[in-house]
């Protein structure tokens, strides 16, 4: 009788809880539920959606896939693609002028203005960066001097290959991403995946878009949504670190790129599956480890928002994450100002990131490509890679370190090595290994997220040792 009691009690006690959640979710106007609901699609549909489209033409998805701010890029860039090496080169080179008359003349104009300041008013090391970064872009693009930094391997790669693609990628997402930012979409989603990225990886569900973002789109779009995040006072230093680290996941478009180039197409499928749970592993090893167990878990910036995964009592998820989302769309900028912000946006990362990733990209790929210096740092890997029982272990010690300095050599270098097990290790760990510096790596240290060189190194290392066994271990079960 008294567990009839309890149970009719208990009943009760629900049927409350959803009739609240209910007048909650009643009480939300059309107008205000579309100003949430419109752009969110947009920004989902823009940096979230796959559709099948590859190489410049619509397939089916079984041929693979990206998402639609990945056409856009491909469009614009089949239109001025011949000019977007030029303009890195006068964007690199006014950002040097800039910055140079800043800190020789300090022009009150600059000094007074936050973002200006922020921009252009740099640290002595940053500056040298940039210097040396307008540097690698002249010689570059006038083929002048030094051939072994304007080659196709080295400096040609990252100017005319990866250069023009970040331009793209940078005024796109600058432009919108605040469709993804400012208008609730974080907000709603958070509070329904809270209950899964914080007990298993201690990130805020928001983190989720993140992820998702860099799996189906860009790891560098995923950077940027981190960076803004961090700046906007929704992640600590040390979960700003994590996610950027540890979910700033190529695309799956690029795997498919990586698998052609050792030519493994037909095990596409297996690769995103190992490396899937590579990525799984590793995020919930790596932030527990040194060194990015030892971040300020503390905030940049004071956001009276940032509590809002909390679920008061009484509250469902759906129904406190869609309340909180239409009070973020009701603060969200006017259009004149989104335009603002979105260009601000621009200007952050073509001044602050362009020459940071032409310098470090340069510099890590003239380490790989004219010395033996990463052939010397794989031997070590020699005995467990025969411990694994990989064939042309010594072969494929070459190709473990340079990894670093560009996710896309491993696969050029390991693509004649005669083993279809040992080159599908190289595809899968080149993925996983995820920390490259003439990219991701590069635009890490180049945003405020709170990683040093040295710490990115670690980060690879560690991503390296943990996931090779897991691939060896599904490579000798698949081959």
């Amino acid at each position: 009788m008294l567990a009839k009691k309890g149970t009719a009690s208990k009943n009760n006690m629900d049927i409350i809880k959803a009739n609240a959640s209910s007048q909650e979710v009643s009480s939300i106007t059309i107008r205000q539920f579309l100003k949430f609901f419109i752009p969110s699609v947009i920004g989902l549909m823009l940096f979230v959606f796959p559709i099948p489209y590859v190489d410049g033409k619509f397939v089916t998805y079984a041929e693979g896939f990206t998402i639609p701010i990945s056409v856009l890029k491909d469009y614009i860039q089949g239109y001025i693609g011949d000019l977007l090496p030029l303009f890195v080169v006068i964007s690199i080179m006014i950002t040097l002028c800039c910055t140079l008359y800043t800190k020789i003349m300090k022009p009150s104009l600059i000094l007074n203005n936050a973002f200006l300041n922020n921009l252009l008013n740099v640290t002595t090391p940053w500056l040298i960066i940039r210097m040396l970064g307008a540097f690698f872009v002249v010689v570059t693009y006038f083929k002048y001097g030094y051939e072994f930094i304007y080659s196709d391997s080295i400096g040609g790669l990252i100017l005319y290959e990866l250069m023009p693609i970040l331009f793209i990628v940078f005024f796109l997402a600058g432009l919108l991403l605040p469709l993804l930012l400012d208008f609730g979409l974080l907000e709603f989603f958070g509070v329904l995946l809270s209950k899964v990225m914080r007990p298993l990886f201690g990130l805020p569900g928001r983190s989720s878009v993140d992820c998702l973002t860099s799996w189906l789109g860009d790891g560098t779009i995923g950077v940027l949504l981190t960076d803004k995040q961090l700046e906007g006072g929704f992640y600590t230093k040390k979960e700003a670190a994590v996610i950027a680290t540890s979910f700033s996941a190529v695309s799956v478009t690029f795997c498919l790129v990586v698998i052609s180039q050792v030519k493994l197409e037909s095990y596409f499928l297996n690769m995103i599956g190992v490396v899937a749970l590579c990525g799984i592993v590793c995020a919930l090893i790596v932030p527990r480890l040194l060194p990015l167990s030892r971040i300020e878990n503390t905030y940049v910036k004071e956001n009276s928002d940032r509590d809002h995964e909390t679920i008061p009592e009484g509250k469902t998820l759906f129904a406190h994450g869609l309340q909180k989302a239409v009070q973020k769309a009701e603060k969200s900028p006017s259009f004149f100002t989104f335009l603002k912000d979105g260009l601000k946006n621009i200007l952050d990362m073509w001044i602050g990131i362009l020459p940071v990733v032409m310098a470090i990209g340069t510099m890590g790929l003239i380490v790989a490509e004219e010395t033996p210096i990463f052939d010397y740092l794989g031997m070590p890997f020699i005995p467990f890679l025969e411990l694994l029982n990989i064939p042309f272990a010594a072969e494929m010690s070459k190709t473990i370190m340079v990894g670093f300095a560009d996710m896309f050599l491993p696969a050029i270098i390991g693509s004649s090595i005669e083993s279809d097990l040992t080159r599908f290790v190289i595809a899968c760990l080149s993925v996983s290994q995820l920390i490259y510096m003439s990219e991701v790596g590069g635009l890490i240290l180049a945003t405020k997220i709170p990683v040093s060189f040295f710490q990115l190194l670690v980060i690879f290392l560690l991503r390296t040792v943990i996931s090779l066994p897991i691939i060896a271990l599904c490579a000798h079960m698949i081959f």
